[in-house]
């Protein structure tokens, strides 16, 4: 059993495939194929299970995923805690963040760390909130951007935004300076099923009404294009958008409503990098250099 084949392993279960996982890490997918099945013959047992539609692990494959990720940690912690000792912090720091933060507010942060700890490398994932969770639960990132609330995580805030109503640009309450909550309760709406979900939900509740949902979707782009076709109205953040689509227009919501992302730090003994990072961010927080939030366990 060899280290290079338990770093395969982890790619591609982390990826969901051999193909992303083979580009990541920078070798072929066949190479990448039979590193995992030589490691399957030596252990005997199969640990993936292959689709059309990408891999998934077998039990066997989940308890050795457990194990492989804990031994590479530790292989990688030996260098990287000898150079700390003697002041310098190396190593690999991995990050998932969500489309709208990674341009916005992750990427001068990243660029802080670089310049002042030029030897740490970044492996940067980015997907929906769920993702962002899932793959610090299972320790595929130790760091990952988050909507507030984040019970069970140790939080640093990174900032906020607003949430906006998203409307046709012919519709009759684009004409209005602000959007009252309540009134979006008659529209075909279309949710967001990531981050924004509880969100939005919440401020439904709170206004006292109830969303007619006619759609939900991931991806920002998609509401807005949906919208845009006018086949509802929807509630967005406005992280990351520049300007109205062509065929939307957004406005104030009354009463004012925003939304927190943070820096999400897995539990455990955090890797020199990690602390690294830990330290800048919460330096940035408000606060005086501590974290701004501190959750407790669910």
């Amino acid at each position: 059993m060899r280290l290079s084949q338990l770093r395969v392993l982890l790619a591609v279960a982390d990826h969901g495939g051999f193909t992303v996982a083979a580009e990541r890490i920078g070798m072929s997918q066949p190479a990448a194929s039979r590193a995992v099945a030589a490691l399957e013959a030596e252990l005997g047992a199969p640990l993936l299970v292959r689709g059309r539609e990408g891999v998934t692990l077998t039990e066997a494959g989940r308890r050795a995923v457990r194990h492989a990720r804990a031994a590479v940690h530790h292989f990688d912690l030996v260098r990287t805690e000898v150079a700390d000792a003697a002041g310098q912090v190396t190593g690999e720091l991995r990050l998932a963040s969500l489309p709208t933060a990674t341009g916005t507010l992750v990427a001068a942060l990243l660029r802080q760390l670089t310049d002042r700890h030029p030897h740490v490398r970044v492996r940067l994932l980015e997907g929906f909130d769920r993702d962002v969770r899932a793959w610090l639960d299972r320790g595929a990132v130790e760091v990952g951007v988050v909507t507030l609330p984040a019970p069970g995580f140790d939080t640093v805030v990174l900032g906020s935004d607003e949430l906006v109503a998203l409307l046709p640009a012919g519709h009759p309450l684009a004409a209005a300076p602000a959007v009252d909550v309540t009134a979006l309760a008659g529209e075909p709406f279309v949710l967001s099923t990531g981050g924004c979900r509880p969100l939005v939900l919440g401020v439904a509740r709170e206004a006292g009404v109830e969303l007619r949902i006619a759609y939900e979707a991931g991806e920002l782009s998609a509401i807005e294009g949906m919208v845009a076709s006018g086949l509802g109205v929807s509630v967005v953040p406005t992280l990351g958008r520049e300007r109205d689509q062509d065929g939307t227009v957004t406005r104030p919501l009354r009463p004012r409503a925003h939304r927190t992302l943070a820096l999400a730090f897995a539990p455990g003994d955090h890797s020199p990098a990690v602390a690294a990072l830990h330290r800048l961010v919460a330096d940035r927080a408000p606060g005086g250099g501590k974290p701004a939030v501190r959750a407790d366990p669910a």
